[in-house]
């Protein structure tokens, strides 16, 4: 499973989301992620400019602001299990 989250570099709600998706990976449910400065990209800003941190998994958005954790985590077993 691959996730990206799209973020700035001084939120702190930003910080918050990657820590709270990092402390969900474990050997059974193992995932990356890529972090995208929004501001480097206009276009990023003009599409998520507040609504970030905005996490997204396989072209869906999971979660924005806070990390979703029950989704996130059935995301994570769904894809786990080859259903996803």
């Amino acid at each position: 499973m691959h996730f990206i989250l799209y973020s700035r570099s001084y939120c702190h709600l930003c910080q918050d989301m990657l820590d709270a998706l990092l402390a969900l990976r474990t050997p059974e449910l193992p995932f990356t992620v890529d972090v995208i400065d929004v501001d480097a990209d206009p276009a990023l800003v003009a599409r998520f400019d507040e609504l970030v941190p905005v996490l997204f998994a396989g072209g869906e958005q999971l979660c924005h602001y806070f990390l979703d954790e029950p989704k996130v985590l059935s995301t994570l077993r769904a894809a786990s299990s080859g259903s996803r």
